[in-house]
């Protein structure tokens, strides 16, 4: 599996708080058969969560240089999980927040509750600049629990959806559970991923995986894990 939504680099989000945390987190995942993580640390405009490019830049590097020397067949990547902003686009230009990867793929993440009331005139005005919108997490957000037609339209001009695997075994509560069993039947979802923060038991990994094979026949569910993910990996 390629994880491609996590909070492992240390100490600059609600995620890792020190390289100890972020190698037993990388351990657990390798043995869960994880080959590949895209970190992807929050950036929230006017808020605590604003850690530069060239700060989680050296972050990575050397949080691979612990990888590699603690022996873990792990291979990260750079990249953020965004809130949706005006800004997003001169940020990226900047290179003061960073693509997946640095590839034409953004995470973006949405309020969780309330609505917002451009969001969707943002996330198609960066695909027109040429992004591929990759959508975190869209089964958690409440405004579509009440109205699921929002998240297929958003399909339908293009955005692309990236689901936590915890979601399908309930770890964010029944509605998201109900939301990402529907995304799935509809075959609409684009890629998983952990959104690790901390140290846990990362069986729930295995659990999700034969909980989707309900929705999708094994070679369907690779191109979510692996085919996909190797997509915005290859740019």
């Amino acid at each position: 599996m390629i994880d491609v939504h996590s909070h492992i680099l240390p100490g600059i989000d609600d995620g890792s708080r020190n390289f100890d945390e972020s190698l037993a987190i990388l351990r657990g995942l390798a043995e869960q058969d994880v080959t590949d993580v895209i970190l992807t640390p929050h950036y929230v405009a006017d808020s605590t969560y604003v850690s530069p490019r060239s700060v989680n830049l050296k972050l990575y590097r050397m949080l691979q240089e612990k990888a590699d020397e603690a022996g873990l067949r792990i291979s990260l990547n750079l990249g953020n999980e965004i809130y949706i902003d005006r800004n997003i686009s001169k940020l990226l230009k900047a290179k003061i927040i960073s693509p997946l990867d640095d590839s034409n793929y953004i995470l973006v993440e949405l309020p969780m509750s309330g609505e917002y009331e451009d969001f969707e005139d943002i996330l198609l005005s960066l695909k027109y600049e040429g992004w591929n919108v990759i959508l975190a997490h869209p089964e958690r957000y409440h405004s579509y629990h009440e109205n699921y037609k929002k998240i297929y339209d958003l399909t339908e001009q293009g955005i692309l959806l990236q689901c936590n695997l915890g979601s399908i075994i309930g770890q964010y509560g029944r509605r998201s559970k109900k939301i990402i069993k529907k995304l799935a039947k509809d075959k609409l979802i684009f890629c998983f991923g952990t959104d690790t923060h901390r140290v846990r038991d990362f069986s729930e990994i295995s659990k999700a995986r034969q909980k989707l094979l309900r929705y999708y026949t094994a070679s369907e569910l690779k191109e979510l894990l692996e085919t996909n993910p190797r997509m915005i990996l290859n740019g």
